[in-house]
């Protein structure tokens, strides 16, 4: 699978990167249509602690799925946003199989 991270107004760090990879790798594994991901990091504007917002975007046969995850930590945000595209992989693959 084709992953694409890009971070806006700074620069991520290998280690985010690698997490994020490991990740998204294993959705493949729960749905074999997975094509390629599309991940945007960004740091909201305002003040509070929660400003670490991810975004991913999730290319599959037939539609795309997106989520959109804010938290204190990238991390967070990107393990929320992956288990989001989990539970609609999920739903889908239960949807084509007529469940």
């Amino acid at each position: 699978m084709k992953i694409n991270i890009s971070s806006i107004h700074f620069k991520a760090d290998q280690k985010l990167e690698g997490f994020i990879q490991e990740k998204l790798n294993k959705l493949s594994t729960i749905y074999e249509g997975v094509l390629g991901s599309e991940v945007t990091l960004k740091i909201d504007k305002d003040e509070k602690m929660e400003n670490k917002i991810a975004e991913i975007k999730l290319f599959i046969k037939g539609n795309d799925l997106f989520a959109k995850k804010q938290s204190k930590s990238f991390e967070e945000s990107a393990d929320n946003a992956i288990d989001a595209l989990k539970t609609q992989l999920i739903k889908r693959k239960d949807k084509i199989k007529g469940i």
